[in-house]
């Protein structure tokens, strides 16, 4: 940063891993601010108010909606410039508000991607091997057979994936080490691109008709959302698999509820629901061929390093003007590297030593 003024980041007092801070405090030109999670703690409303920069909470069940970057925020922050999402998803950030401000938003794309990729598949073999089942047995049942905990080999069936980005394509890779067929349906990517990715392309209807797993890896958006519902259960094979490690909303829990019941559907493997964490009582975790994990699929050691590191490193490259590697509305940059001038052309340079 050519300036000698520091920039102003703002985090939230939600846990991250301690890389981010430490790659802001190795940049002269940043001063990074930790504020309350707390919605009624009005210091908080004065650093964002006061930042150019925002690391946001992507997981919306995590962060108080007032601290959700939302056309209100926006309009209380005249100084915020760019904001980053702390993962691959960015629920709570409204990206047509930043746009419209000016305001360019990354996430972080790819950097948990092996993490989430590997729990998509301890979900398919706990459900296929029927793991957690056999572990519940051994630990309060007497009198069962191994016969009666019989699960399948996955190898040489199909896969299906939803959504072959960053994710997806780690997931095709890992689908391939392990034998199988993999399909994929994504309507923002050309066939010769999902081909480059290791899959065949298919519709979304194909998909679900030819595929033993379906492994959902496409965000949540208004397209997306319930898009697997129970037609879309309906057309998937008898006995095959469902997997998410996506984002909650994408399919409807109340109709998979009803395809795994009536035995339509084999077991499924969830790490996202609709609220997280589900209440106990929710229909699908009273299901002995559901394996339920806590939205965790890219919460591992690495992972949550691998995305600290990212956003403070797009941040700093923002800040100094920099275009980053995950801008998620691009048409916004011009205007912002105006908005960046004159914001930060505002700020008191030093007195000369």
């Amino acid at each position: 940063m050519t300036a000698a003024f520091k920039a102003r980041v703002c985090r939230l007092d939600l846990w991250i891993n301690p890389i981010f801070d430490e790659t802001l405090a190795r940049n002269a030109n940043v001063d990074l601010q930790i504020a309350s999670r707390d919605p009624e703690d009005s210091d908080t409303a004065n650093a964002l108010a006061q930042s150019h920069g925002y690391h946001v909470c992507a997981a919306k069940d995590d962060l108080p909606k007032r601290w959700w970057v939302t056309e209100a925020l926006i309009k209380s922050c005249p100084n915020l410039l760019c904001v980053s999402a702390g993962g691959a998803g960015y629920d709570t950030v409204d990206v047509d508000a930043c746009t419209a401000a000016g305001i360019p938003v990354v996430n972080q794309a790819g950097a948990n991607a092996h993490s989430v990729a590997e729990h998509t598949f301890a979900l398919l073999l706990a459900v296929v091997k029927r793991v957690v089942e056999s572990d519940r047995k051994l630990r309060t049942e007497t009198g069962f057979t191994r016969e009666d905990l019989m699960g399948d080999e996955i190898h040489g069936a199909t896969f299906g994936i939803i959504g072959i980005g960053e994710i997806g394509t780690r997931t095709a890779n890992v689908a391939k080490g392990f034998g199988l067929e993999v399909l994929a349906y994504d309507p923002h990517l050309t066939p010769d691109e999902i081909r480059s990715r290791g899959a065949e392309p298919v519709s979304l209807e194909d998909l679900l008709q030819r595929s033993d797993f379906v492994s959902l890896h496409c965000p949540l958006n208004s397209q997306t959302r319930h898009m697997i519902g129970a037609d879309a259960f309906a057309m998937m094979k008898p006995g095959s698999v469902f997997i998410s490690t996506a984002r909650g909303g994408i399919h409807d829990e109340a109709a998979l509820y009803e395809a795994l019941k009536t035995g339509h559907l084999r077991g499924a493997g969830l790490d996202v629901w609709e609220v997280e964490p589900p209440r106990h009582e929710a229909p699908l975790l009273s299901l002995s061929n559901v394996v339920a994990t806590f939205h965790t699929a890219g919460v591992s050691h690495g992972g949550r390093r691998n995305v600290a590191r990212s956003s403070a490193e797009q941040l700093i490259s923002m800040l100094e003007g920099t275009r980053p590697p995950h801008l998620l509305n691009p048409e916004v940059w011009d205007r912002f590297l105006s908005r960046r001038s004159e914001v930060l052309g505002r700020l008191e340079q030093p007195e000369a030593v």
